[in-house]
């Protein structure tokens, strides 16, 4: 008995063992006409596997591509598309350039920091009041998403006067914010019915 340990690696394991020995056998051909053949055909079954991605553009020049690469590009045939080159596929990905600005505090993300912006700059009155209150609440539940212990609202004021740089100051004998131990109640049913 062979196993899978002992035989070799599968190049693409979507197309399976039998499409490489496939592509092995059109390699040993010494006709190139039969050759070609073989690669049309071993073109065909490779189609019919994923007839799923029949209506997808280039599906025949993807399945070309494939075909050069389980064949090592080692094949010589007659391909209606140009090989890809092994250096292209070898070649590392661009780095993805990432915003590197720091947060003042990480466990409120930068979303808080922008809204807090935003409320600056807002007009005086009811309106802004109301987006001062929501930011508060919200920067009180990010902070139990991290901490999971209860959070003073002075604390949380305090905090966003360090955001806003001194132009929010909530007084908190006026203002009050959602209770702690209903904001961590509402995390408990959140991760139930996520685990549901």
């Amino acid at each position: 008995m062979e196993y899978n340990t002992n035989r070799k690696k599968l190049v693409l394991p979507e197309y399976g063992r039998n499409i490489q020995k496939m592509v092995q056998l059109a390699k040993a051909e010494p006709d190139t006409e039969k050759r070609n053949k073989m690669a049309q055909a071993i073109i065909a079954i490779m189609g019919n596997m994923n007839p799923h991605l029949r209506d997808i553009a280039d599906f025949k020049h993807k399945l070309w591509d494939h075909l050069a690469i389980i064949a090592d590009f080692d094949l010589d045939i007659e391909s209606p598309y140009p090989a890809p080159e092994i250096e292209t596929l070898n070649a590392k990905p661009e780095k993805v350039p990432y915003k590197t600005k720091a947060t003042k505090f990480k466990h409120y993300g930068q979303t808080i920091e922008k809204m807090v912006k935003v409320a600056i700059d807002m007009e005086e009155g009811e309106l802004k009041e109301i987006l001062i209150q929501l930011i508060a609440n919200h920067m009180k539940k990010s902070y139990l998403t991290w901490n999971k212990e209860a959070v003073s609202d002075s604390q949380i004021f305090r905090d966003l006067k360090i955001i806003s740089e001194g132009k929010i100051d909530l007084d908190t004998d006026k203002t009050t914010l959602t209770e702690t131990r209903d904001i961590l109640a509402k995390n408990k049913r959140r991760k139930v019915q996520r685990k549901k």
